[in-house]
């Protein structure tokens, strides 16, 4: 079946454990100022203009968090960030996507400028900078998802080992907002 080629999908990466934060709640579902961690992230996600949003999910539920987001469950979410990446990769090209945009669902002050700039940039690879510092989001265009396959890596760290032996695929992004995540109950209480 031929299906015609979409632009880029906005993906959001949910599958982790988590095992850090201490909290009553895994770290998504945590309430920063009265609303799940996850929500912030998802809303930026969804007003970046991206002409559809997923989150990869794995080891909570976040029904009834993820407004009108695809949910694409990662089985070997276990394994680490890179199968995530790899199932929105999956998922990308069975619906004739161009490129993917990856964020993390525990940094809720990425602002949807952010997701939008590096959407937008005229490289195969693209990444989000923060006063210098490499950060997320990050686009993966269609042209180097075989590449990612074939480069090996710690299956923790997602596309950085790409990223670090093809440079001259990278363009850095710079964006405004503040790229702190929550990965303890202290990152949490900085917060609140």
């Amino acid at each position: 079946m031929y299906l015609p080629r979409r632009t880029t999908l906005g993906v959001l990466l949910a599958a982790g454990a988590g095992s850090r934060f201490t909290g009553s709640h895994h770290k998504l579902l945590a309430p920063l100022k009265g609303i799940p961690v996850v929500s912030y992230a998802v809303s930026a996600m969804k007003t970046a203009g991206f002409e559809d949003c997923i989150a990869i999910t794995g080891s909570v539920a976040l029904t009834g968090l993820l407004d009108d987001v695809t949910e694409v469950h990662n089985p070997d979410w276990a394994t680490g960030q890179r199968s995530s990446v790899l199932a929105a990769i999956d998922y990308a090209e069975t619906h004739g996507f161009a490129s993917i945009v990856v964020g993390l669902g525990d940094q809720p002050f990425i602002e949807s400028n952010a997701w939008h700039a590096v959407a937008n940039a005229d490289s195969p690879i693209a990444i989000a900078t923060y006063d210098g510092i490499r950060g997320n989001p990050v686009k993966l265009s269609s042209s180097v998802w075989d590449l990612f396959r074939s480069t090996p890596g710690d299956p923790d760290v997602g596309a950085r080992a790409l990223i670090h032996l093809h440079p001259e695929l990278v363009r850095e992004v710079a964006c405004k907002g503040n790229s702190a995540d929550i990965d303890t109950t202290e990152d949490l209480s900085k917060w609140i």
